[in-house]
């Protein structure tokens, strides 16, 4: 299988996601009606984040700038290798999870448990709590 059609089985496996055509090429991912990130034929993945998920990648080198649209919350990444491929996965489960905690029953476990998944560091454990409804941050 190549790293394409990996990734898209993968993250369709996800809850809640579906696959589309982009509008400019490509497959694009959605949670339900938010797109997660989409990916072109070349292997590159363009994904939207807020500004601050944004600004910490590219400081830790984890992503570049949205090659069209440079000054927005958008990041491109380039998959060459099955190494690619499993960074493509972190950033767009990334992207996936700043919408799963929005809805989630426990979004708090639902974070504590992606945190430990994923081995992220306590800076995007903190961005993505951003996520976490402020009903059930009092709950904790």
């Amino acid at each position: 299988m190549r790293d394409l059609e990996k990734l898209e089985h993968e993250v369709l496996s996800w809850p809640k996601v579906s696959v589309h055509l982009h509008r400019f090429g490509g497959r694009e991912f959605r949670f339900g009606a938010a797109e997660i990130g989409h990916v072109h034929a070349s292997g590159v993945v363009d994904i939207p984040f807020t500004r601050s998920i944004h600004d910490a990648l590219l400081r830790e080198g984890l992503a570049k700038e949205h090659r069209w649209v440079p000054n927005s919350g958008w990041i491109t990444f380039r998959m060459h290798s099955e190494q690619d491929l499993q960074h493509a996965l972190l950033l767009m489960r990334l992207s996936y999870l700043s919408c799963a905690l929005k809805t989630a029953s426990d979004p708090r476990k639902l974070l504590d448990q992606e945190s430990d998944r994923l081995r992220l560091n306590p800076r995007f454990r903190d961005l993505l709590g951003q996520f976490v409804p402020r009903k059930a941050e009092s709950a904790a």
